[in-house]
């Protein structure tokens, strides 16, 4: 049987999701790809720290060496932060593989170069996982919305933010207890700037709006605002109204102009993102045609994102042109 060779760049938690996704779901993938799967390598940064990986795969900190792989025909990038993450994928577009990224702040910036460079090279460009986990809202909107104009996207897009407004109110507390909670679970970094500032759902929603309008806002004009500000008797205050504050990333055209913002917003019981609480996130868009829907699930995560990835690779793979017909 045919052997798809790909390799990681990564091995985080998101990296180690991809890899034991491909060894438990390897009959689907056959099944999905009738070729069978290998991860032919594995690009770390710490070559001392100890990683559960198999003796036949390469484990390098060389990126050339991944690349020398023969027969590479796809390339999983799992890195924080815009580079090395860009100059990798567009080496690897280069060279004629497919590549599938959950690299929000890289996409964010950078996706239209690696689109426009995956065209011309005859590749493929999965981006799934950078926006709202293990949510399949990419494809939703890419296949499944084709022909509706799509007026505006409301989300919830950072699930560190949402599980801390859900327990400043529902345990009452303070912002900064509530958010140790979040880093006991795992759901906050140990640096969660990031995600409770804004900057997180900031650059998911930079990506939704490119592939929604076809262009972005200008970032110095988006109002970014995050959660810290809110305090207990703030939050308190909206619940004994029947509101809630939820972390909104939101984008709409207004005439000739994208309207768009990252901040804390009080809604109703009767708005689509009330009762999405934790560590969820929620998508809802506003199209001419379907009218309002929205998609909800875990936004982040070792397996959501995975999943991502690898319903990513599996709905876009196709054989790599120079390749199978070497073969």
């Amino acid at each position: 049987m045919r052997v798809i060779k790909a390799a990681l760049l990564g091995f985080g938690t998101v990296g180690q999701g991809v890899y034991e996704a491909v060894r438990t779901h390897r009959e689907q993938l056959k099944e999905k790809l009738h070729a069978e799967v290998e991860i032919a390598a594995v690009l770390i940064k710490n070559p001392r720290k100890k990683r559960n990986i198999d003796s036949s795969v390469l484990v390098t900190t060389d990126f050339r060496e991944v690349l020398a792989i023969p027969g590479l025909e796809v390339v999983f990038e799992a890195i924080i932060g815009e580079e090395p993450g860009f100059s990798y994928c567009l080496q690897a577009i280069e060279k004629g593989c497919h590549v599938i990224t959950a690299n929000k702040v890289m996409f964010a910036r950078y996706g239209n170069v690696l689109l426009e460079k995956a065209k011309e090279k005859g590749v493929f460009v999965g981006y799934e996982a950078t926006t709202a986990g293990g949510i399949p809202v990419i494809r939703t909107i890419s296949q499944q919305l084709q022909v509706n104009d799509i007026q505006r996207v409301q989300a919830i897009l950072n699930g560190t933010s949402n599980f801390v407004l859900s327990a400043m109110r529902e345990k009452h507390l303070p912002f900064e207890e509530a958010l140790e909670i979040a880093r006991q679970h795992g759901y906050a970094e140990a640096d969660p700037g990031n995600d409770v500032k804004g900057q997180d759902a900031f650059c998911k929603l930079m990506i939704l709006s490119r592939l929604v309008f076809g262009t972005q806002p200008d970032w110095e004009k988006v109002e970014v605002e995050g959660i810290g500000g809110l305090s207990l008797a703030d939050i308190e205050r909206a619940d004994r109204q029947g509101l809630r504050y939820k972390h909104i990333a939101d984008i709409y055209r207004d005439g000739g102009t994208l309207k768009a913002s990252v901040k804390p917003v009080l809604v109703p019981p009767e708005h689509a993102l009330y009762a999405v609480e934790g560590v969820n996130n929620a998508i809802t868009i506003y199209g001419s045609l379907i009218g309002k829907i929205t998609l909800t699930g875990p936004g982040a995560g070792k397996f959501p994102t995975a999943s991502a990835m690898i319903e990513d690779f599996a709905a876009g793979y196709r054989p790599v042109p120079q390749l199978d017909a070497v073969s």
